[in-house]
């Protein structure tokens, strides 16, 4: 259909349910729910039997947008709804952050999603948003969060850490998040549930539906997925993206590894620096394997002045957003700290660009350095992302590490490197890095380290610290959960609805469900 009568149609109130109801199909575009609609009548039926016991639970609403939450909301409500849960599924029936949609498709983008989630009816209700109705004027607290969510869109999408207000993508967002927080505000104060479920938490639609849950005093868990299967973080009353380890750490952090974590982490840290897989995972974290310190000290024209190592993360990671101390971006941070390097011909820097830059499509992190060292001095050295190094051989040789909030800098840590970090890391404060508070004090940090790189490597106890809290991170923080997000339809045949809701399946992730739905985390 042309798209100047798509916008013509888009006007007209009932248009789209009339075309929908003449021709009942999914739309031409990338939204796309038909393996939760070939599936959904089934597990339906599995689950039942299990919520036939009554409700006995708590009133919880999960939020979705893009199709591909809106499936996982789908089966997560009812598995919370087979434990016993009054679970609702509000939902935006967006197929993209980035980019316009007009009216038509966007109600018949709605009208496909309720045709997909009737199942669910008499079990888990849904409620699509777009039929709220609520004043575009927010409270001043959330105009605030309104525009910072909607510049972590924009760096996020393009993968940039400078915003231009006057670009159709910034407008796009301010526009999109402003209704996703007016509507979750009226639909938050009408329904008053016990606890909002939210992925992320911090960008697009869902940072907005988080951030209108706080300032209601609505209950939150956030969630996300990282690396490995069967597993999730999840935070309460607190952005997951954040990756907030205060909790584990104050829990378990003064308890002594045994001997069989002490085994688990080192084999963790093998396959890591090893270029293998580990456990479930299938990720590699090395493109090369080690090749060892000397091959790569001759490799890199490296002499025996110090070496020190600067780990970069992606410009723009969802990792790195809020995430700034006393830089206003990392890019300032690597420029700056690259400028000081310039002057000091007495030590070496290695920069080890992110090798996920090459897979993005915003500037690399290698066009900040140039500002700062348009032809690089001989003692200033850079590893593109595309290069095959070992990260890890890198660590081998450094006096002095520096990092942003990538978990290189807690590994050389755990590697007796005495590490800076700058910006807002989950192991910030931990005991085992350097922890600066302005860029005085950051660069005092760096005169003082160098003038004795030797005299400043961790003791002992900070290298058994560090060691504790990766246990702690890589194996306590995350939680066991069924199904990923990539891979989510695998994964639901490894683990139905059934056997999650069966003893075994409660075994493995009933903990993990009902910390979902708001109980108590407890490390």
């Amino acid at each position: 259909m042309d798209a100047r009568l798509k916008d013509f149609l888009g006007q007209i109130p009932a248009a789209a349910a009339v075309y929908d109801a003449l021709r009942p199909r999914r739309p031409r575009t990338r939204y796309n729910l038909e393996q939760l609609a070939a599936r959904l009548p089934r597990v339906v039926e599995e689950v039942r039997p299990f919520a036939a016991r009554g409700l006995t639970g708590r009133k919880l609403v999960l939020f979705a947008t893009l199709h591909y939450w809106i499936e996982q909301a789908a089966m997560l409500g009812l598995a919370l709804r087979g434990m016993g849960h009054d679970v609702t599924i509000a939902y935006l029936p967006f197929s993209s952050w980035e980019k316009e949609i007009n009216q038509f498709d966007l109600q018949r983008q709605d009208r496909y999603t309720r045709r997909v989630l009737a199942p669910l009816d008499g079990l888990v209700k849904v409620v699509s948003l777009l039929d709220v109705h609520a004043s575009e004027a927010l409270p001043e607290a959330l105009a605030d969060a309104l525009h910072t969510a909607s510049h972590y869109d924009v760096m996020y999408s393009l993968q940039v850490e400078e915003v231009d207000e006057e670009t159709a993508l910034f407008k796009l967002r301010m526009q999109r998040n402003r209704h996703a927080c007016s509507v979750a505000l009226e639909y938050l104060c009408r329904d008053k549930p016990d606890a909002a479920l939210i992925p992320n938490g911090l960008i697009t639609e869902l940072g907005l539906f988080y951030q209108a849950a706080r300032y209601l005093g609505t209950p939150t868990v956030t969630y996300e997925f990282n690396d490995q299967r069967e597993q999730i973080w999840l935070v309460h009353d607190d952005i997951v993206m954040q990756q907030n380890t205060d909790g584990v750490w104050r829990a378990r952090g003064s308890i002594p590894l045994t001997e069989p974590e002490r085994d688990k982490i080192h084999a963790f840290e093998k396959a890591r620096e090893g270029a293998t897989t580990y456990g479930k995972g299938t990720r590699r974290w090395q493109d090369a394997p080690s090749q060892g310190s000397a091959a790569l000290r001759g490799r890199l024209g490296l002499d025996s002045r110090p070496v020190v190592l600067l780990a970069t993360n992606v410009l723009g990671d969802s990792l790195t957003l809020g995430r700034n101390v006393f830089a206003t971006s990392m890019a300032e941070w690597i420029e700056r700290t690259v400028a000081y390097f310039v002057g000091r011909p007495d030590v070496q820097l290695v920069v080890r660009v992110h090798p996920g830059e090459r897979l993005i499509k915003g500037p690399s992190t290698m066009r900040v350095i140039e500002r700062s060292a348009p032809r690089l001095p001989e003692h200033l050295h850079v590893i593109g992302p595309a290069e095959e190094v070992n990260t890890y051989d890198v660590m081998e040789l450094a006096s002095l590490g520096l990092a942003y909030t990538t978990t290189v800098g807690m590994e050389m840590a755990m590697r007796g490197v005495p590490v800076i970090a700058a910006g807002r890391t989950h192991y910030r404060d931990r005991g085992f890095v350097m922890a600066p508070t302005s860029w005085a004090g950051y660069f005092g940090m760096l005169d003082e380290v160098l003038r004795d790189p030797a005299a400043h490597r961790l003791t002992p106890q900070q290298i058994e610290l560090a060691w504790n809290y990766g246990y702690r991170f890589f194996f306590e923080f995350p939680f066991d959960f069924p199904w990923r997000l990539m891979h989510f339809w695998k994964d639901m045949q490894e683990w139905p609805l059934k056997r999650v809701l069966s003893d075994e399946g409660q075994a493995a992730f009933g903990k993990t469900f009902r910390h979902l739905a708001g109980e108590r985390i407890t490390w």
